[in-house]
Parts: C-alpha cells; structure tokens; sequence
C-alpha cells in the first residue's frame, strides 16, 4: 500500500518499510550491539576481508590474528587526530596502542596513508592530518568487539573531491543533525560536505547586515503536502536559521575529521525567500512576495540593479568570513527570464552591458559575483546552467542535469565536479515501487549509483540530497544511505579495482556499524 502523502508521513512511510524489511520497529531505536550487529542475521560474509568502504587501494590480512584493544591502549600523536582517534575507537588508556605519525612521503599524496595493525598495536602514518584522520576512519570499520585484525594497508583517494550536497534550505535540518552529518560523511571518507543554504522557500545563513533575511525570509507559512503536483498544502509554519557563530562552531568541528564545507548561496534565481524579506530585490519592488510555499522553480529572480548586486556582495562578505574553504557556490541554475525580458530596467542593463539580450544576465550576474570573491581569493562554483551563459574565470562547473552535461564541461576544458542526476541525487527513491516513501522521482538504486564511471580528468563526485520530500534527518539517512557509500568508493577508489559484487559483499559487513550508530539506512534487498 502507498504511504500517505505528507512530510510526516515520510517517517511512518520509513519505519513501515524497516519493519518489514528488517523487523526493526523505528529507524531510530536503540543500536544494536556489535557482538549482535557482526553475526549472522546482519548478513555479513564469512570472507576473512575486511568489510572496508570504500575499498582501500592495498590491503594485505592475515585471517584469524588479531589485536585485541585492552582498556590500558592509548593514542600518540598529533593533538587533533588523536583526540578523535580516542573519541572514534572508545580508548580511555594512556600505554602503548595506536599511534600516528607525520612523514613526508610523496607516494601518499595529501590524503594518503599507510596502515599496520600487529600483536603490537596500530601505527598509521601519513604526509598531512587530513591522511592520518582517514587512517583513524579505517580503523574504526576495522574495529568489532574490541578486536582489530592484523592488515597492512597503504591506501589514497582517487579523486581530491568527495562529498555530498544536503540542502537545509528547503527544509530547516536540526545543526545537531549537521555534526552527525560531517561524522557520517568523515567516516566514509567523504571530505566536502555541500551546504545549500538559501532557496526560495526559505534563507537559513544569518547576515547581519541584512537581519530580515533570516527574521522574514526564514519562514514560510506552510509546506506541500504530496507531490507539489497535486497543488496540496498544509498551514503548518516551518523556518530556522543558523548563526555565524554556530555555522563557524560546525566548520571547525568539520575540519578536524577531515571535511570541509563549501556554502552555497543561490543568485540570482531561487531567490524568493530574499525577495520576501527586501521587496527592492525583486524586480517588481512594490509587490509583498511571500516565502515560497511550493517547491519547484520561482519566476521571481533578483532584478539587475547595481544596489542589489552591491547587497548580494555583501552577503558573500560575511559568508567567507565564516566559510574558509576555497570555492563558494553561488547557484546560476534554473533562471527564468521572464520578469527579465518584461522590465526596461533589465532591457537597459542588459544592453548598456552588450549583451546579447535580458537572458545573458545570468552570465552578467555570475560574472560579477566570481570577480567579486576573487577579490577574497575565493572561487566560485556554479551549476552547468553556466556553460551556455560564460563560465566566470577560474570557476568549478557541478554538472548536473546529465551525464552529456558532464561531457559537455569536460570537452570545454572546465574545471569540474560529476554530479549528473541519473547518477547522483540521492533524494530520488530507489525503486518505483508503490510502498517507497515520497520521493521527487525514482528508479535510481543502489547498483545505479556505484555504475557511475566519472572522467577521470573530474575534480570529483559528490552525492545530492535536495531536501524538498526529505523533511526529517531520518529521512535524509534514508535516502542517503547506503546508496552514499558507492558514492564514497566512487571517489576514492580506482575503477580497475572496483566490482559491484565485491562492494555489496563488503557493505553488507559494513551495515553492523551502521546500526552501532543508529544510522537509519534503507535495508539491502
């Protein structure tokens, strides 16, 4: 039977599917413990390998000999990657145990590491923090019943980016929910975590220069209830925000487990929200718009006047002083033209700047923008909405709506991150099955996404989790995992030594600990 439609009725869709795939009751009901979780009803293959994801790239074991991690085992090293190496393996003990160590080896790159495990204890080394935090990773999925098997592995990433989008925008996700995130993305070896911070249904970055951004545009009066199609919705408020100081707390927080946060903030469409808060935005001033109700795409953008480019500056000002990472995101998908096209004001612009017409104002606006954060050393990334529009100078193209569309910014020579949809968005239900909870789209399972071959000239791939019918973090967890830990292999494994029977052989020894977290993952088939 199909599950009613509604935000809330995403979860009870959740925990009816879980009853019936595994007999768990709740997604987020006790853990299982690891002696319970490492058996035979979790599924797990009695191949002495390691159940690693993602793969590493060398791995040698020898079965049947393991350390057993005694409560007087402690951690060297340096001070941070310690720190989380105690909180990540439950060591209390100040003798001999793990220890990690800075070497400069070339041969491991800047996330490299190499990894032994003896009747000795653990010792990882690797050139930079970041390769010591992924050796800290591995042990922890080395880690049952406080045991960890003799290995010796040398491992490093194919690509320098992996990560996941997850917008908060469309739905306003708890900040506790955030640090989760950043540890489930660090587990996994995922180092970029995507923030979609603004949209037309809601701004959740607080900028102080422009406080009623968050106070009106952070609101909205309701949400859609069932697909946005059938045009239903429900009067119940929804809206938060994020300070800088606690977006600052979740970045330094991010940077000690090896991810960084890359923060977008959409211009000049999905603007809505901004537009309800400052009416002189939009392009039609002396109208009320409100916070947008509905999903999908607004016909209201940001009008081409030099004061709203000058306020759109001044939000990226406060956001690099909170975001450090090198690029910030600043959308340029999904622009109508139409109110464009229908104001002088726009015309004029656009001719007093030669372009070809109202249309080329995306490029107009992006350009602008890219100069803009040069200035603060930054670059900016866009969607692939911008190949056809000039993409700004020293810009990272996310291609998105297909995998031409990553042929496409690969034969421009551009800088850029596979995204296609087909692929990667990880808010599509899995099957088209009639009990999958509510969902934009479907059919992208499990096997889908880990055939995805990006082009090896790419910065990367990341997974997508646009939050429109994802309104709950276990919703999220549903939909992301485990379908984001083919994303992770992706990234971090070499296509020659990945095969989808290996992989599923060692996710199913990989889901125990998984439910040691009380991660709310969709059960196996």
């Amino acid at each position: 039977m199909a599950p009613p439609p509604g935000p809330v009725s995403v979860d009870e869709a959740l925990r009816d599917q879980r009853t019936r795939s595994t007999g768990v009751r709740h997604v987020t009901e006790e853990p299982q413990s690891a002696s319970r979780s490492t058996g035979e009803s979790a599924g797990e293959s009695t191949d002495p390998t390691p159940a690693l994801v993602p793969r590493p790239h060398s791995l040698r074991v020898r079965p049947g000999e393991f350390w057993t991690v005694g409560p007087e085992a402690g951690v060297s090293g340096p001070v941070e990657v310690a720190a989380l190496a105690r909180e990540s393996l439950d060591l209390t003990g100040s003798g001999p145990g793990v220890e990690l160590s800075l070497a400069d080896d070339s041969g491991l790159g800047d996330e490299g590491y190499r990894l032994t495990v003896d009747d000795n204890g653990a010792r990882a080394v690797a050139a930079t923090a970041t390769g010591l935090v992924w050796a800290v990773q591995t042990l922890r999925q080395l880690l049952r019943e406080r045991r960890l098997p003799h290995v010796e592995i040398v491992d490093r990433p194919r690509y320098a980016w992996r990560g996941s989008l997850l917008d908060v925008a469309r739905h306003a996700h708890p900040l506790p929910f955030l640090y989760r995130y950043v540890d489930l993305l660090s587990l996994h070896k995922l180092n970029t975590l995507h923030l979609h911070l603004t949209d037309d249904q809601g701004w959740r970055f607080e900028v102080k220069r422009y406080p009623k951004l968050t106070e009106i545009g952070g609101f909205r009066t309701g949400s859609m209830v069932g697909h946005n199609r059938d045009g239903r919705r429900d009067d119940v408020p929804h809206g938060g925000s994020y300070t800088q100081a606690e977006l600052r707390d979740l970045v330094a927080y991010a940077a000690r487990r090896g991810v960084r946060i890359m923060p977008e903030i959409d211009a000049p469409g999905h603007m809505q929200a901004a537009i309800s808060a400052y009416p002189w935005l939009g392009n039609r001033p002396e109208r009320q718009l409100p916070v947008r109700v509905e999903w999908g795409v607004s016909r209201h953008v940001l009008n081409a006047r030099e004061r709203t480019v000058e306020f759109v500056r001044d939000v990226l000002d406060e956001l690099v002083d909170v975001f450090p990472f090198e690029f910030v995101h600043i959308g340029g998908d999904e622009v109508p033209a139409h109110e464009w096209l229908a104001s002088p004001e726009a015309r004029e612009r656009a001719a007093a700047e030669r372009l070809g017409g109202p249309e080329e104002l995306l490029g107009w606006w992006s350009r602008r923008l890219a100069s803009h954060l040069a200035g603060h050393g930054r670059r900016v990334a866009v969607w692939d909405e911008l190949i056809e529009q000039g993409v700004p100078e020293g810009a990272v193209i996310f291609a998105w709506q297909s995998g031409e569309r990553v042929s496409l910014a690969e034969r421009g020579g551009h800088d850029l991150v596979a995204v296609p949809k087909e692929h990667t968005y990880l808010d599509y239900a899995e099957s088209d099955a009639p009990d999958e909870p509510l969902a934009i789209g479907g059919g992208l399972p499990l096997s889908k996404v880990y055939s995805y071959r990006p082009p090896k000239s790419a910065l990367g791939v990341q997974g997508q989790l646009w939050s429109e019918y994802l309104p709950t973090p276990a919703a999220v967890e549903w939909r992301a995992f485990p379908r984001l830990a083919a994303i992770a292999e992706i990234g971090w494994t070499a296509e020659d030594e990945r095969d989808l029977t290996d992989f599923e052989r060692r996710l199913r020894g990989h889901l125990p600990l998984l439910d040691e977290l009380n991660v709310g993952y969709r059960p196996l088939r």
